[in-house]
């Protein structure tokens, strides 16, 4: 049974599942789908083309599936796909995606937690598992991976690629891809170490974190340019998920991944 307040405005072409909240003032337009034990809130706003998984809440003021804010929009039809047990907080915007990217879907996994005044730009794909945090912003066709975390106030140039249990510093600017397992942060934004919190409390091994951070001591401190580093971990660690991650992760980059913090531009002292 769902409990739908008199004051939202819910069309009669949405699809609503089972044990669904809806607010005051909320607004659900038609052709939405939305999934067994959602709650939507006051003057939340859901737009055309949303499909919705289950037990996920949509805080005041957030909007799902507005148009893209794209000048190559013609308003054909796309989505906005969202897994189960997704938050998006206040006043987060999620835009559907375009036919000019030949994905026409915007998608947010499972499990992950939009933070306040997010925004997430058309065609982005977003894993499970992932935090955004307040004011954080997704530019177009970006995608970031499982378990990833990226810190207050963080940007993201269109097509970047974060990848998975990185976790990203507040404030950063996110123009080159982003590899997986590391820290990230600084001006500009630069590689500083493996997220070994992150994965311990996921339940990597201590074992399997080493390994990690050897493969990322060989591609950023052993003196090869980032192509002769994949090379040598390639060649001289045993195959195992964590380094094909890796590998594959930096061969796919387009963008290029960060670098390692070089502390003589700064004019740091060890």
């Amino acid at each position: 049974m769902n409990n739908i307040s008199p004051l939202a405005h819910v069309s009669p072409k949405a699809v609503l599942g089972d044990n669904i909240e809806v607010g005051p003032f909320a607004f659900i337009d038609d052709d939405v789908q939305i999934g067994d034990g959602c709650k939507i809130h006051p003057h939340a706003m859901i737009y055309r083309y949303v499909r919705m998984g289950r037990n996920c809440q949509i805080f005041p003021g957030a909007v799902v599936g507005a148009i893209p804010q794209d000048l190559k929009y013609e308003g054909e039809v796309t989505y906005v796909e969202m897994g189960d047990n997704v938050t998006v907080r206040e006043c987060a915007t999620i835009n559907r995606g375009t036919k000019a990217s030949g994905k026409f879907v915007t998608r947010i996994g499972s499990n992950t937690l939009i933070m306040s005044y997010v925004h997430i730009a058309h065609d982005c794909v977003i894993g499970d598992n992932c935090i955004l945090t307040s004011y954080v912003g997704i530019a177009g066709e970006t995608e970031i991976d499982d378990w990833a975390i990226l810190g207050g106030g963080s940007k993201a140039h269109q097509f970047s690629k974060v990848g998975c249990h990185a976790m990203v510093g507040g404030m950063s600017k996110i123009n080159k891809d982003i590899p997986p397992y590391v820290l990230c942060g600084r001006e500009p934004i630069s590689f500083a170490g493996v997220n070994i919190v992150g994965l311990r409390r996921r339940g990597f091994s201590p074992e399997v974190i080493r390994n990690i951070k050897d493969i990322y001591d060989t591609i950023y401190f052993s003196g090869y340019n980032i192509s002769d580093g994949c090379a040598k971990v390639e060649a001289g660690f045993p195959q195992s998920e964590e380094r094909d991650t890796i590998l594959n992760f930096v061969k796919a980059s387009k963008r290029g991944i960060i670098r390692a913090y070089d502390t003589k531009v700064k004019g740091e002292i060890d």
